[in-house]
């Protein structure tokens, strides 16, 4: 299990590695997190062994350690899934579905309910697999929500009770105080999954590690728990961020220059993780990041009318509107595309407020209706015949998902539909004249396929398969072939 001291010091990206290099061993591991909270999320089987299991959603993380560990992703591995949707309200996903009742419970009252369905998930995959590689959520020292903590606290006990359990804890070293925030961690956790700890994990150092010395010989001396290990700060990983942090890396010395618009509810921001090996890549939040760029991107919306109200409070909808009208390049994503319409219709509030007509940027003759359920989707679509300067995508194939609950559709002259499902219906659309640099897309993926990325850009990046062995490769350096093994012997 790994434990963070705080949220941010690198339990998912540790947790990916650990499941990559128990895979190399020949070990049977899978991951497993029994609640996560994040707008980041992938369409998985709700049962990988039935070939006509319905669909469901799990954190973005969990499914990327399910590659990394070399098996199908499916539901167990986060069977609850907390989507945020303003500050105070989140979307309870249970069992990879929408659960509106529990959604409206307060966090106290459901917790009960989501703990015994994680319980019962994390049984079905404990016996399925040889190892999992549990990863908590924020910290295990939460001593005000300890009795509700089923995803820390509840969890090690569950894994316990195998008789088997051993715990890291990892920090931030980087943010600075980290031994306090490792001893402050151990102090408070409950004494009998104290035994559990194993080992600290220092994240994110740069500098000379011989200066951290006597701290960790004095934290060994004070908890008995040893440091096994100081992993230096990497950001060029090739894996995205879980919680969508709105920086991005400096990969690209070259390339357009592409502003993705990271409004209040953004979603799926981890598909964008490629990209910034191949382009000048930055996240705005303002209307003046969105000058001298190449291409606009209105990415996925956790809650569209919402974010478009807020783009417009911003001034950003002008600044879009001189960058179209001037033929550059607009790509919006899901949620996006539903802004780059005339009208949004959300009569029940699928989406947030119900309203009845509410306007889009209408660069797009495009009309979109919200209503549930969600359209859970992972399958291939096609592009037809594009225009320059998209031409490049034209009659290719590519894996995509879908996780939306608009409908969009042609609601005018002005666009040409050049995206299409399985079923052949159009999910796709490209501008006309003045507009032709208009792309948008409901489904999400498009960076992630190489042949695309090269396509439109020019540029090949590592591969998923490239970083997940290299984040292997890392762990096994800073914390040694010998301490992993002796963690996953036990």
């Amino acid at each position: 299990m790994v434990w963070g001291a705080s949220s941010g010091a690198g339990k998912s990206l540790l947790a990916t590695a650990l499941c990559r290099w128990a895979a190399r061993q020949g070990l049977d591991v899978a991951p497993f997190k029994a609640q996560n909270m994040s707008n980041n999320a992938r369409v998985v089987p709700v049962d990988a062994e039935d070939a006509h299991s319905l669909l469901g959603e799990i954190g973005s993380a969990q499914y990327f350690q399910a590659l990394a560990a070399r098996v199908a992703p499916q539901v167990d591995m986060n069977p609850v899934l907390l989507k945020p949707e303003r500050e105070t309200q989140s979307q309870v996903v249970l069992g990879g579905q929408v659960d509106a009742a529990l959604s409206h419970r307060p966090w106290r009252e459901r917790s009960t309910v989501l703990a015994a369905f994680a319980q019962q998930a994390f049984a079905r995959l404990a016996a399925r697999h040889e190892v999992l590689v549990i990863e908590g959520a924020g910290s295990p020292a939460e001593i005000n929500l300890a009795p509700q903590d089923y995803v820390n606290l509840g969890c090690a006990r569950w894994a316990g009770e195998l008789g088997r359990l051993r715990a890291l804890l990892v920090a931030d070293v980087d943010r600075g105080g980290a031994f306090a925030h490792l001893y402050g961690t151990w102090a408070l956790l409950p004494e009998d999954l104290r035994p559990a700890l194993g080992g600290f994990v220092l994240n994110k150092f740069r500098g000379d590690a011989a200066l951290l010395a006597p701290g960790p010989q004095q934290l060994q001396a004070r908890t008995g728990v040893p440091l096994l290990g100081v992993l230096p700060m990497q950001r060029d990983h090739g894996l995205p961020e879980e919680d969508g942090v709105y920086s991005a890396p400096a990969l690209a010395a070259q390339g357009p220059r592409v502003a993705v618009v990271a409004w209040p509810a953004l979603s799926n921001l981890d598909e964008f993780a490629p990209l910034a090996g191949a382009a000048r890549l930055r996240f705005a939040r303002s209307a003046t990041e969105l000058e001298d760029v190449d291409w606009i991107v209105l990415p996925g919306s956790k809650q569209v009318s919402g974010d478009l109200a807020w783009l417009r409070a911003q001034g950003m909808d002008a600044a879009l509107l001189r960058h179209a009208h001037g033929g550059g390049r607009v790509l919006g994503i899901c949620g996006g595309l539903q802004m780059l319409g005339q009208w949004l219709h959300d009569p029940e509030g699928a989406d947030g407020p119900a309203h009845a007509a509410l306007p889009g940027l209408g660069l797009l003759p495009l009309t979109t209706r919200y209503e549930a359920p969600k359209r859970l989707r992972a399958a291939p679509v096609r592009f037809a015949a594009l225009q320059a300067p998209w031409q490049d995508l034209s009659a290719r194939r590519w894996p995509a998902y879908e996780i939306r609950c608009g409908r969009s559709w042609a609601s005018g002259a002005g666009a040409q539909p050049v995206l299409f499902d399985a079923e052949d219906q159009a999910i796709g659309w490209q501008g006309e004249g003045a507009h032709v640099g208009v792309l948008g897309l409901a489904t999400h993926g498009l960076f992630e396929d190489a042949a695309l990325l090269h396509a439109l850009l020019g540029s090949r990046v590592r591969s998923l398969e490239q970083s997940l062995e290299g984040l292997a490769d890392f762990v096994e350096q800073h914390l040694g072939a010998a301490t992993l093994r002796a963690l996953f012997s036990c």
